[in-house]
C-alpha cells in the first residue's frame, strides 16, 4: 500500500452488492475454499460478517480476508475523549417543533483530524438496538496519522463538501472528492487523509439495517443509482515497518469511543473476496427522473440508498440527492410544495443553490425539518416560482442531499449552542401573505 495520496490511475472494482475478489500478491487468494488448513503465503484467514450468518442469501453480506496478522492483535482499550461525537436520541436536547437551519460550520484553526473533527448535529434511535441514525458534520485540517477508526455501532456514509478525502480501508484505498460519497461498512477499519488540508463534510452514521439500493417498482429495471457505478477498492496493504509507538485504533462501541495500540498497521489484508466492501459513488452518474407533464413528484424518486425498517416502505434512513436536472412540468409550481411529513428530514448542501431556499441555505450548512414540522419554499422562492414563465429550465451547478428517517431527530447541545444555528430561520416565511380572493 502506497502513501495515502490521490492517484489518477487508482483502480477499482465495480458493482453494488456484487461478489468481488482482489489480491495484491499473485496466488494470495485461496482457490476452491475459504479457510484452507494453511492459507497461501502463510497468511491468516479472517471472516468479517456484516449480517447474521442466517440472513437470506440475497441480503447476506460478508467478506473473507487473508491478512498478515489477524485483527485480534490489539492491546486493551481505554476511554477516548471526544465529547462532540454523541450517539442516538439520548445524546440530544429537548426542543420545540421548530424548523432549524445552520450556517456553514467553521473549520477551526486548531489541528484536528477526521475523528477529532466529527460533531453530531442530530440523531435518533439507539445504536445498541440497531435502529435509527445520526447526522454529523466533520471539520478537519490534517490527515489521520498512524491511527484508524473502527465504528462497531454503525456503517458510515461520508459526503465531502470541501476538500478531497483519501480513504484507506482494510480492503484498499478510495479517492473521494466533493460530489462523490463513500460508504464504509460497520466494523471495518479505515483512515482518512486530507490532501487539500482544511476540509468539511457530512456523515450519516447508520445504526440500522445496512444501506442497499432502493427497489424500482414501476420505474422498471433501470434508473436512479446504477449498481455498476459503485466502485470498491482493489486489495492493497502496508508493507513498511510499524510506526514508532505502534498503531492507534479508535473504536466506537456502545456509544463511546475507545483507544488501543497494536504493533502493526491494521491495513495488512493481502487478498479478499466477498460482498461486504467499502464503496464510492459519483453523484453525476445518478439517473434523475421527474415529471414531463405536470406536478412536482415526491422526493423519493431521488433516493440513492435506503436502510429499511421493520415497516415496509418506511425507511430507517433514506439517502436522497437533488442533483442537476431539467424542469419541464407545465402549469406547475416547480419547487417543492409546502408540506408536513411523517418522515423527518435533515438536509445539507454540497455546492450551488437549493431551489426552495436560494439565499439562506449555504454550502456547508444544514437544515432540519422534523416529523410534522411544516416547511417549504421561502417567500422569495414562492414569488419567483409563482410568476415564472414555464419554459424548460435546467437546474445546474447544484448538489443538495437529504438524510430522511422515520424517527424524529433530536439535536445535540453542539447543534443548538455551537454558534452556527440560524435563530431567524423562520423569518424566511414571514413574507407569505394571505392572497385569497373571494
Amino acid at each position: 500500500m502506497t502513501a495515502p495520496e490521490l492517484r489518477p490511475s487508482r483502480q477499482y472494482l465495480s458493482g453494488f452488492g456484487n461478489e468481488l475478489a482482489s489480491q495484491a500478491v499473485p496466488g494470495a487468494l485461496p482457490a476452491g475454499r475459504n479457510s484452507p488448513q494453511r492459507a497461501p503465503h502463510d497468511l491468516y484467514t479472517e471472516l468479517m460478517s456484516g449480517t447474521a450468518f442466517t440472513a437470506p442469501r440475497a441480503e447476506n453480506r460478508r467478506t473473507w480476508l487473508y491478512r498478515r496478522q489477524p485483527s485480534v492483535l490489539c492491546g486493551s482499550y481505554q476511554a477516548y475523549e471526544q465529547a462532540l461525537w454523541t450517539t442516538g436520541a439520548a445524546g440530544g436536547k429537548k426542543i420545540p417543533p421548530d424548523p432549524l437551519r445552520w450556517a456553514p460550520f467553521d473549520i477551526p484553526a486548531e489541528p484536528l483530524d477526521f475523528v477529532d473533527g466529527l460533531r453530531t448535529l442530530v440523531a435518533n434511535g439507539d445504536a445498541d438496538a440497531q435502529t435509527g441514525m445520526a447526522a454529523l458534520v466533520y471539520t478537519a485540517n490534517r490527515s489521520m496519522s498512524a491511527r484508524a477508526l473502527v465504528n462497531a455501532d454503525a456503517e458510515m456514509l461520508l459526503v465531502p463538501q470541501q476538500g478531497r478525502m483519501v480513504l484507506t480501508t482494510e480492503l484498499g484505498i478510495l479517492d473521494v472528492k466533493p460530489g462523490e460519497v463513500a460508504l464504509v461498512p460497520r466494523g471495518m477499519a479505515f483512515s482518512v487523509a486530507l490532501p487539500d488540508g482544511a476540509s468539511r463534510g457530512y456523515v450519516c452514521e447508520n445504526y440500522g439495517a445496512i444501506f442497499r439500493l432502493p427497489e424500482l417498482g414501476p420505474i422498471g429495471s433501470n434508473g436512479l443509482a446504477n449498481a455498476r457505478d459503485f466502485l470498491a477498492p482493489v486489495a492493497a496493504f502496508d508493507e513498511g515497518a510499524a510506526p514508532e509507538g505502534g498503531f492507534e485504533i479508535i473504536k466506537k462501541y456502545g456509544g463511546s469511543l475507545w483507544t488501543a495500540r497494536q504493533p502493526r498497521s491494521p491495513f495488512n489484508v493481502v487478498a479478499w473476496h466477498g460482498n461486504l466492501v467499502p464503496y464510492k459513488y459519483d453523484t453525476v452518474n445518478f439517473m434523475t427522473l421527474g415529471s414531463i407533464s405536470y406536478d412536482h413528484p415526491d422526493p423519493s424518486i431521488f433516493t440513492v440508498l435506503t436502510s429499511p425498517s421493520d415497516t415496509a416502505g418506511t425507511a430507517n434512513c433514506d439517502f436522497v440527492i437533488f442533483p442537476p436536472r431539467w424542469l419541464v412540468a407545465e402549469d406547475t409550481f416547480r419547487p417543492p410544495w409546502y408540506h408536513r411529513n411523517l418522515m423527518s428530514e435533515f438536509m445539507g448542501l454540497v455546492h450551488g443553490q437549493y431551489d426552495a431556499k436560494p439565499e439562506g441555505f449555504k454550502p456547508g450548512g444544514a437544515s432540519l425539518h422534523n416529523c410534522m414540522v411544516p416547511h417549504g419554499p421561502d417567500a422569495e422562492a414562492f414569488e419567483r416560482a409563482s410568476a415564472a414563465e414555464l419554459t424548460p429550465q435546467k437546474l445546474d451547478n447544484t448538489l443538495a442531499f437529504m438524510f430522511e428517517s422515520r424517527y424524529r431527530f433530536v439535536p445535540t447541545a453542539y447543534a443548538m449552542d455551537g454558534g452556527a444555528l440560524d435563530v431567524n430561520y423562520a423569518n424566511c416565511w414571514s413574507g407569505l401573505k394571505d392572497r385569497f380572493k373571494a
